[in-house]
């Protein structure tokens, strides 16, 4: 299991900022602040160790008895998401309960990190948009079947249904990671974080943002070094025909 420092934080929506070379950057704008540490796991009680963040104040109306004398010795108001990120012990003691976390205190601009979500719900769906299967053709002599998943039966061997067949059913609302995903501001007034790309989940939705746990440096797919632009303009690309 990779043993990766992150946050908490919500989803608010998307919008775009341009880099110093002019390129316009599509980025999502999450709320990681503030987190508060509410507790500790040590291998000694637990058998593990980890660190408990909260995130997003709850009001205590809506807190049970256990709840709130959690949170009486802690020093933290009540919060309503509270999640575990896996930490080896020795950086387990640089953090206290009670202790503030910002943006800036756990991500540095530009680094790759990991974003998991709970993905939006689609209701029940037919094959077709749940798992992309072509359907039909739709030629002379077929009726009604043109969105339908075909045969599933088995012959007489094993003569049922497999287990995990691709039928119709619910989409959606189901946990995802998104890797390596660059951090390309921080915005410290706002404690907000941009987010190149899109991560899953609807506007409002809570997210856990890690450090990414395969790459320590960030890289977008397919942008290599440019290429030497041809002179010639009856061989020239058509990138390189517009002069870019």
């Amino acid at each position: 299991m990779a043993m990766q420092m992150g946050l908490l934080g919500k989803k608010l929506g998307m919008t775009q900022v341009f880099a110093e070379d002019g390129e316009r950057i599509p980025v999502t704008v999450i709320q990681v602040g503030p987190n508060y540490v509410v507790g500790k796991r040590t291998a000694e009680q637990d058998g593990y160790s980890a660190l408990v963040l909260g995130f997003d104040e709850k009001p205590g109306r809506l807190c049970t008895k256990p709840e709130i004398g959690m949170y009486k010795d802690t020093g933290v108001k009540p919060q309503r998401l509270v999640r575990e990120f896996r930490l080896p012990p020795e950086e387990l003691d640089r953090y206290e309960v009670g202790q503030k976390l910002e943006a800036a205190d756990v991500f540095e601009i530009g680094i790759p990190i990991d974003i998991v979500g709970t993905t939006k719900g689609k209701g029940f769906q037919g094959v077709m948009k749940r798992h992309g299967m072509a359907g039909t053709k739709a030629s002379h002599g077929v009726h009604e079947y043109f969105r339908h998943g075909g045969s599933i039966g088995c012959r007489l061997t094993p003569g049922r249904v497999v287990k995990g067949k691709r039928m119709a059913g619910h989409m959606g609302t189901e946990r995802k990671t998104v890797q390596n995903l660059q951090l390309v501001s921080i915005v410290e007034e706002d404690a907000a974080i941009l987010v190149r790309g899109s991560i899953p989940g609807p506007n409002q939705s809570y997210v856990q943002v890690r450090k990414a746990a395969t790459r320590t440096v960030y890289k977008r797919v397919g942008m290599g070094a440019e290429e030497a632009r041809s002179k010639n303009p009856l061989k020239a690309s058509k990138k390189a025909a517009a002069g870019r």
